[in-house]
């Protein structure tokens, strides 16, 4: 039975996990990549779980357990009328896109979606009814329902991403749901077969703790750490530590495990909590000088770093969780509570604080708000009256501490600024691990330490403006000297500015007269490229290669992005450019629907430097846009400067199978590079006998690598993973 009921909540929770990015994939195409695209798919999703755990809770305590059974098979059968998940292809958005978008994942997701997420809570309350010795703490199964979420969690960009395509994918999840149809209804045979649990409760069932609303709250919290510092330490490794594919998945991942770990219901497993309480201060501490410093290097050593010390918070939250789980009769009410507050957490970390705040406290905050979970240790003394205003009391001291600390070190050398810092950091951990025996006092202590260090005390800075968007956070900062002004996403530059008036109109980073798009420019230049289409607009820079009487047309994502470009105490290529630059707010594959066809002369993509690449714009659908609204003799022209991806195969497969020319450069660093100067790597294509001018004799140019068996994108196949290159 148990091995039964395992296999089947894996299914489940594997299929849950499965769905969610193959359903955005369906989707890309038609409504874009728009933050609102993805939000609205979160709320959907967390809705459908939420609801899903709300009908387990409920129809359990309505109907018992063995009647719900066969109402949860009668819907799991009808939800497989919608099946086999696809999005018609005349599809198109109404008017209201969030709405058209929620109207068509109820219809093509929803019931599937919510029957399969109600499968983990049901399936132990199905157990907890039956006679077997397991009944009693059937908890140890939600270890094979978050097994299940890794393998779905890494199986789809691992394994099923990169080798069906997508009708294929929705046909391979129908045939899982299948499979878990029948596994269900053996499921439940064995439920109705078994004798019922017995009604007499067992002495430690009577002394069980009330579930009282305190407990309840409890639950959310503990659950809401985990959730909300597994989305703060994802953006702080994707964007200021390393935008590389997939690495998203890792604390996910850990996330996960740790409830495996957590609720195994072992010693080994409570051994392993007694540890992490034990280590979590230290660990948090370090952590959080470590934000404090703005430690990035070595990154080999400073990744594992923030994955175990979230591992760390994560089997202490779990662990709680685990220790404090009811009896089997209050289940399905806990499982509702723990995605209360996992839902919150995401909810709140990635949609709420990126709308509120400029800077990214959700990771620190966090930090501070895990050490509030560690469970509160026996006083050596009795406490006092005063102890209660000595928790609040103490920790201000300790902020103000440190505060002065570095503020004296401001008044000082510069070279020994590092060394006073050390020491006011160092001296306040010393003071809080003093408060480990109250939660209370340490965290706030703790979160005084960071407050502390944040402030900018004694600093200039290089850094003019800060500003968040659902795409992270950036920034324009300026050079030591004052001279240049560089825009910047994450460890990504996006673009920078000579602010000498001399030097105001020449593009810089990898936009540079003398790079790879400066020589495509001064090829291509004349008469047809008067009108020329950008993806990506960064500072505006390429908008300086116009001419008197040239029309540029941008197409930008984020309007943080034009903000700042357009603001001239930052940036002024866009006002001080020779031709007319229009921007154009959107997706750049459904904005570029509506130019004329031939509009363009030359059409430059550059939106693929992060780790998370639009692939939308990289499929055969996307070259077939381009090609109709450029001119007979237009260019194409993309730059893929990447760290981690290399797009150079997937462009010379496409332009291949077009019969396109395609020529690629990736520019060699040089030894003395002018000024605001970075090498890039740039994709040329045109029709065939397209005047190319140099660039088809220039050595620097060559022809297009293509990875031989390698399928040319499309909108129903993309595998980013293939790409990756570390190297």
């Amino acid at each position: 039975m148990v091995a039964l009921y395992s296999i089947t909540l894996a299914l489940s929770a594997g299929l849950v996990f499965l769905i969610q990015p193959m359903f955005a994939k369906f989707v890309l195409p038609s409504f874009g990549s728009t933050p609102a695209v993805w939000n609205t798919s979160l709320v959907f999703f967390q809705t459908a779980l939420l609801l899903a755990y709300l009908y387990a809770h409920a129809s359990t305590r309505r109907l018992g357990v063995r009647r719900q059974a066969a109402l949860h098979l009668v819907l799991v059968v009808l939800a497989a009328v919608a099946l086999p998940i696809v999005v018609p292809d005349d599809f198109r958005p109404g008017e209201v896109p969030v709405l058209s978008l929620l109207g068509l994942l109820a219809l093509s997701v929803g019931l599937p979606f919510f029957v399969v997420s109600s499968t983990a809570p049901l399936l132990q309350r199905w157990l907890s009814s039956t006679d077997h010795p397991a009944a009693r703490d059937p908890y140890f199964l939600y270890r094979a329902s978050n097994l299940g979420s890794v393998i779905g969690l890494l199986g789809y960009p691992l394994a099923m991403e990169p080798s069906l395509r997508l009708a294929v994918q929705g046909e391979a999840w129908s045939v899982g749901y299948g499979l878990l149809v029948l596994l269900l209804a053996a499921c439940a045979v064995v439920l109705w077969r078994s004798a019922p649990a017995p009604t007499a409760p067992e002495p430690e069932e009577e002394r069980e703790e009330p579930v009282t609303p305190q407990r309840r709250l409890r639950w959310v919290g503990l659950a809401f750490v985990p959730s909300g510092l597994m989305l703060g330490v994802t953006a702080f490794l994707t964007i200021d530590l390393a935008p590389v594919p997939l690495l998203w998945a890792l604390p996910l991942s850990i996330y996960l495990l740790s409830f495996v770990v957590a609720f195994s219901a072992t010693e080994r497993a409570r051994r392993v909590h007694r540890a992490m309480v034990l280590v979590l201060p230290w660990v948090a501490i370090l952590l959080s000088i470590l934000l404090l410093v703005h430690a990035r290097e070595p990154l080999w050593i400073v990744m594992p770093i923030h994955l175990l010390a979230f591992g760390v918070v994560a089997l202490v939250c779990h662990g709680e969780l685990a220790r404090d789980r009811p009896a089997a009769s209050e289940l399905t009410g806990f499982y509702l509570l723990v995605s209360v507050g996992g839902a919150l957490g995401g909810v709140v970390t990635g949609i709420l604080v990126p709308a509120v705040f400029e800077s990214v406290p959700e990771y620190p905050l966090a930090i501070v708000a895990a050490c509030l979970c560690l469970p509160k240790r026996p006083p050596r003394v009795p406490p006092s009256r005063y102890v209660r205003w000595l928790d609040f009391g103490l920790p201000a001291a300790v902020g103000l501490v440190v505060g002065l600390v570095l503020a004296l070190v401001s008044l000082g050398a510069e070279d020994l600024e590092g060394a006073g810092k050390s020491f006011a950091f160092g001296l306040g951990a010393g003071i809080a691990l003093n408060f480990v025996r109250r939660p209370l006092r340490f965290g706030l202590a703790l979160g005084a330490i960071v407050v502390a260090g944040s402030l900018p005390i004694g600093e200039e800075g290089t850094e003019l403006r800060q500003d968040r968007s659902f795409f992270g956070v950036i920034r324009v900062e300026r050079s030591d000297d004052g001279k240049v002004h560089e825009l910047i996403h994450g460890t990504t530059t996006h673009g920078a500015q000579l602010q000498d008036p001399a030097g105001r109109r020449t593009p810089l980073t990898y936009f540079h007269p003398t790079g790879p798009i400066g020589q495509v420019m001064s090829a291509v230049s004349g008469p047809r490229t008067r009108r020329v289409g950008v993806i990506g607009l960064g500072t505006g820079s390429l908008g300086c290669y116009s001419r008197p009487g040239d029309r540029w047309t941008f197409y930008e994502l984020d309007p943080t992005v034009e903000r700042i470009a357009r603001d001239p105490r930052l940036f002024t290529y866009l006002r001080d450019c020779e031709g007319r630059l229009d921007v154009v707010r959107g997706d750049a594959r459904l904005s570029l629907e509506q130019a004329r066809p031939r509009e363009y002369g030359l059409l430059v993509a550059d939106a693929f430097s992060s780790d998370a690449i639009p692939t939308h714009l990289l499929t055969r659908e996307a070259l077939a846009l381009y090609r109709r609204k450029l001119r007979p003799d237009g260019v194409l022209a993309f730059h893929i400067s990447n760290r981690f991806l290399n797009l150079e195969p997937v462009l010379g497969e496409l332009a291949g199978r077009e019969g396109l020319t395609c020529l690629a450069q990736d520019e060699a660093p040089q030894i003395r590079p002018p000024r605001g100067k970075h090498p890039s790597h740039w994709v040329v294509m045109a029709a065939p006998g397209t005047d190319l001018g140099q660039l088809v004799i220039d050595p620097r140019w060559k022809p297009c690598r293509r990875t031989p068996g390698n399928a040319a994108w499309s909108d129903d196949f993309s595998s980013p993973v293939s790409l990756i290159d570390l190297g």
